[in-house]
């Protein structure tokens, strides 16, 4: 009996979906961990971590292009049938990695203290998130060089390698924070400074790990590992509106947190800041997970259009939408479930405990839209629709900013603040999203993605 279309792009979706997922739980784990062992310490360490953690992913989430665009570029040369081509562009991605990640660690380094008062956070808050995030900037290299090696080998259709590496790494880091923050047995923990201290080394393992595959792979395809300025400047070029469309998305993310830190009344901000660095921690964590069927879409759509299948991309895209909603719900319901009880994982305070119940509410609320906007966004950028990415990243920005900032003035609270991100933010990137996907200008054809 033959095998009907839907059920072929089912089994396609989750065989790249499925490792992606598990790989994509395991990454933010590295922050639960962080905030799991971290919280233990005290409200003001896990505020600090809070800050911390935003600048640092916002500085790593700026270079997202490495993963995603190295991504769409290899696919479609798999696709147009030549995987050498392929590989050589992905160590010219990795090697683009490590330049811009040694210039972030430098200026990062410097610029520590300066960043995280931007925040205008108590001192005590502010002391611990520049403790943490100055080590924290020495893991930016091998951070960097996991994006582009990981998304070398999903344009290779390959998400199970992440995933051991991934699973492997996280496993290392609470291992080494455990260690390093409370201590063991005869040695002494170093608190706050041991967390970062564990990331960055999980973070280096896992990075090599990662490049070896790509290098074994390249060697065997008779790839060159030298860098090559062509195709270096060609990987930086095409990231230019991947830059901007992240940054767009970054800097909604960090006026949120800093419409929570100034919305708070004065001299009181551990406990909001606490609370929203453990909602937008599981926030991200179900992001992930839902951004599964997005990096399948990446792989999938840019090795259709690379083989100039048009028809498959639209019915793989209209399939992806699908599990993409159904995805969201499911996350929606266990996250009101458990939103009662997540908090006393992460910590003691009563006050951060029941705070964040309500916020989870919300958030649960959104995961069906997040979802779709996920998938959406998943597929554009492996048809190399940067361009559009970037313009629409621009308006829902001018759209949401003013709102949630409004918000803060009027010391609306915790809760509205998410209630506006939620609605408002993701609601509009919804809306520009499904705009594109129903036209015809992102299906370009051929081997090279869209500049």
């Amino acid at each position: 009996m033959s095998t009907s279309p839907t059920r072929a792009q089912d089994r396609e979706i989750l065989r790249l979906a499925v490792p992606a997922f598990l790989a994509l739980v395991a990454e933010p784990l590295f922050l639960l961990a962080d905030a799991a062992v971290v919280g233990h310490l005290g409200t003001r360490e896990l505020a600090g971590l809070g800050i911390a953690g935003a600048v640092l992913q916002t500085v790593v989430g700026l270079c997202v292009f490495l993963a995603y665009g190295t991504t769409a570029s290899v696919a479609r040369l798999l696709g147009a049938g030549n995987r050498r081509a392929a590989l050589a562009q992905g160590i010219d991605g990795i090697w683009l990695a490590v330049l811009i990640g040694t210039i972030a660690t430098v200026l990062g380094m410097l610029l520590t203290r300066p960043l995280v008062e931007l925040f205008g956070a108590s001192p005590g808050v502010t002391d611990d998130a520049a403790t943490y995030l100055r080590l924290a900037f020495l893991g930016t290299v091998p951070l960097l060089v996991m994006l582009a090696a990981t998304g070398v080998l999903r344009g290779l259709q390959d998400t199970r390698t992440p995933l051991y590496v991934a699973v492997g790494g996280n496993a290392l880091n609470v291992v080494l924070n455990v260690v390093l923050v409370h201590g063991v047995a005869s040695f002494a923990g170093i608190g706050l400074a041991g967390s970062a201290i564990g990331s960055v080394i999980a973070q280096v393992a896992c990075a090599v790990a990662l490049v070896a595959v790509v290098v074994r792979g390249a060697r065997r395809e008779g790839a060159s590992l030298r860098p090559h300025p062509a195709g270096i400047r060609l990987a930086a070029r095409a990231a230019v509106a991947l830059v901007i469309r992240t940054l767009t998305l970054r800097a909604a993310l960090l006026v949120t947190t800093y419409a929570v830190t100034t919305g708070a009344a004065p001299g009181d901000d551990a406990v909001p800041v606490a609370t929203h660095q453990l909602a937008m921690t599981l926030w991200t964590f179900l992001a992930f997970v839902l951004d599964a069927i997005a990096i399948a879409a990446q792989a999938l759509t840019g090795r259709h259009l690379g083989a100039g299948d048009v028809d498959s991309t639209r019915a793989v895209t209209r399939r992806m939408v699908r599990w993409g909603i159904w995805s969201g719900v499911v996350t929606g319901v266990l996250l009101a479930l458990t939103g009662p009880f997540l908090g006393q994982l992460f910590t003691p305070d009563r006050a951060v405990q029941e705070t964040l119940v309500p916020v989870l509410l919300v958030a649960a609320l959104a995961q069906p839209v997040a979802g779709v906007v996920f998938v959406l966004d998943g597929v554009l950028i492996g048809a190399g629709d940067g361009a559009y990415l970037a313009r629409a990243g621009t308006v829902v920005l001018l759209a949401y900013a003013p709102v949630v900032l409004v918000l803060a003035a009027l010391g609306s609270g915790l809760t509205w603040v998410w209630a506006a991100f939620g609605a408002i933010f993701m609601g509009a990137r919804l809306l520009v999203l499904l705009h594109r996907a129903r036209g015809e200008a992102w299906l370009v054809t051929g081997a090279a993605a869209v500049r």
